[in-house]
């Protein structure tokens, strides 16, 4: 049997996709695991009570480990810069397994390779250990440690579910197990917390996207000649937008799986002519009620079956009749007002615009601005369009200035450990729509190159601006043009020229370091 560990902690961005319950999160790594016949052998799993965005060390922590007898055990609760010291001497003994073949596989959810994982992973590198996991910072840093990363990814519209299958399968393929992946739960348990702290905008935009991308999709197949029926499915599918945003927000709130995607259903249906405003309001009530209405009939022993139906459809109901007699005009306003103020600014001066958003968009991603506001822009853009102003500068000025970035440390890396790291990130990249914080290690090691990515950026987004491009992101990069406003040839031209810029500048940042490096 093959013996996986797993570190890692509750990350930035990872906290409000599934990080804040690291007991959740590491059951669903249990039973993966479990039906691939895998072992876990070692947890390492910091959990702390708040993003580690700009989290201060004297903030509430714990240890997630390994008991002997295979279940999770937490440590006491501490302070962050204690449970790292802790974490740390966790990190030596795993490194020992590791020298000594106790451990097969690492899989990894938003680590610090430079930090208290450094010794494991430095041992993962050295006995070439197949790494997979998650998180845009951390994956690339455990690249750059010479670690064989099999399968990476960031965190953005991952699920502890995902992240469990996609790791558990990266290995199997690699050792050459069967496995197939544990779907669905019979388990009527609610998640523990308080319901208030489960109210995450970002979570909920971030789990919503496939449904604009299908849509997104939809409209560019019916513009085919001979599929033009299918501008009927796109219109039917702006019209469920609200309902698959008020059922994943209503199940991540209360807790309660299949009962709250229920009622988020029930209520968003009910409340449709709010748009996706209308549905996260209508989703986050439903939420709330679903979990107060079933903690009233836990505590009244009422039978688990009629507490699913009070609490789905109660729930649901009342929130439904809120949303459709109070809130939906006024989201609809809301939303209408967004639109038509980005709509204002890109015919006013699409070129201004364009480059100031091409400027601006590196520095809202790494402040953690962009999920909780750019994002929401380019969903409510997408809802009435099928494309998006903001979404062609995401594809331009992030994931193709993040790829010319790879490509540039592929062609004249460096070191050679760039090259190595960069190849797999380049693929996502194009192939994926997605990874631009691969570009992070380069930028932050070097000035020059994260002068040329804020410049290839801004002159990317100047393009889109300037020819009024209008697209989706999170899509294949070869993809994109074809889900744009009809302007395909201009959107190539955009992709292109943030791609050549960010190459041509990093390549000569890459070559004016290499010719210092023999004088220092």
């Amino acid at each position: 049997m093959k013996r996986l560990a797993v570190l890692g902690s509750s990350g930035g961005n990872l906290y409000n996709q599934g990080g804040s319950d690291p007991q959740g999160m590491m059951k669903e790594i249990f039973n993966q695991a479990n039906s691939a016949g895998i072992e876990l052998a070692y947890i390492q799993f910091v959990g702390t009570s708040g993003s580690m965005d700009g989290i201060s060390m004297s903030a509430k922590a714990r240890l997630y480990t390994l008991k002997e007898d295979g279940t999770l055990a937490a440590s006491e609760e501490n302070t962050l810069e204690q449970i790292n010291e802790q974490a740390k001497e966790h990190d030596k003994k795993l490194a020992s397994m590791i020298r000594a073949g106790g451990i097969d596989g690492i899989m990894l959810m938003s680590c610090d390779p430079k930090g208290i994982n450094h010794e494991a992973l430095r041992a993962a590198a050295e006995m070439n250990v197949p790494v997979a996991g998650t998180g845009g910072t951390s994956m690339a840093d455990t690249q750059s440690l010479g670690c064989r990363v099999i399968a990476a990814s960031g965190t953005t519209g991952t699920t502890n579910r995902t992240r469990a299958v996609s790791a558990i399968a990266a290995f199997s393929k690699e050792w050459n197990i069967k496995y197939r992946p544990v779907i669905g739960s019979s388990s009527v348990k609610q998640e523990e917390g308080s319901v208030w702290k489960r109210i995450n905008f970002r979570g909920i935009m971030m789990a919503s996207m496939p449904g604009f991308i299908a849509m997104a999709i939809c409209l560019a197949v019916s513009k085919v000649p001979g599929l033009e029926g299918l501008s009927g499915v796109f219109d039917a599918l702006v019209g469920i937008l609200p309902i698959i945003v008020a059922a994943i927000a209503a199940k991540q709130i209360s807790g309660m799986d299949e009962v709250g995607i229920v009622a988020g259903i029930v209520s968003g249906s009910m409340a449709v002519d709010g748009g996706i405003i209308g549905g996260i309001a209508v989703g986050i009530i439903s939420g709330i009620l679903v979990y107060y209405i079933s903690q009233f009939c836990f505590s009244h022993r009422v039978p688990g079956t009629t507490t699913n139906i009070a609490a789905g459809g109660l729930g649901g109901l009342l929130a439904g009749l809120v949303g459709k007699f109070a809130i939906a005009p006024v989201a609809l306003a809301a939303g209408n007002s967004i639109k038509a103020a980005i709509d204002w600014a890109t015919n006013y001066n699409g070129t201004v615009a364009g480059l100031i958003a091409g400027f601006a968009i590196w520095f809202a991603i790494m402040g953690g601005v962009y999920h909780a506001a750019i994002l929401p822009i380019v969903l409510l853009e997408m809802e009435s369009q099928g494309f998006s102003f903001l979404g062609a500068v995401d594809l331009c000025s992030l994931v193709m200035v993040c790829a010319g970035i790879q490509l540039a440390n592929i062609v004249a890396p460096r070191s050679k450990s760039d090259r190595i790291a960069c190849i797999p990130n380049l693929f996502v990249n194009l192939v994926f729509g997605t990874f631009v914080e691969a570009a992070y290690p380069f930028m932050f090691a070097s000035k020059k190159v994260f002068a040329a990515a804020i410049a290839a950026a801004t002159l990317s987004g100047l393009a889109v601006g300037a020819f009024n491009v209008k697209c989706t992101a999170y899509v294949p990069c070869f993809v994109a043009p074809f889900v744009s406003n009809e302007k395909i040839v201009q959107t190539i031209l955009c992709m292109a020229i943030a791609l050549g810029s960010a190459f041509a500048l990093t390549l000569l940042a890459n070559l004016t370091d290499r010719k210092k490096a023999p004088q220092t």
